[in-house]
């Protein structure tokens, strides 16, 4: 049965093209032909040209192993690292400390 692919937003499909293309650059200013990197990876050729063009439905563990083996890995970190638009949803939805009742008058 196959898979059910869905359209990425284009500027989703930029910058996975833009990530493929820094990972290609990586490869290549360590000397490393793709059949080298298919071998430590474990994956077919192919399968890595995907991923150097961008295509995300390669998975996240073969992008992990790749970041490793061009010792990148630590730029996974990195990812969503800074939730800036998580933390103020979080800030509005906290409960507010109860005020004490005003005092009244005697």
């Amino acid at each position: 049965m196959p898979r059910n692919r869905y359209p990425l937003y284009p500027q989703t499909q930029r910058r996975a093209e833009a990530l493929g293309e820094r990972l290609r650059l990586a490869r290549m200013r360590r000397r490393m032909s793709l059949a080298e990197l298919a071998k430590r990876t474990g994956v077919a050729r192919g399968t890595l040209t995907r991923l150097e063009r961008g295509d995300l439905s390669v998975s996240l563990g073969l992008l992990a192993r790749v970041l490793a083996i061009l010792d990148l890995e630590a730029d996974l970190d990195r990812l969503a690292q800074d939730d800036e638009l998580g933390k103020r949803l979080q800030d509005v939805h906290m409960r507010r400390p109860r005020r004490p009742p005003p005092e009244q008058a005697r």
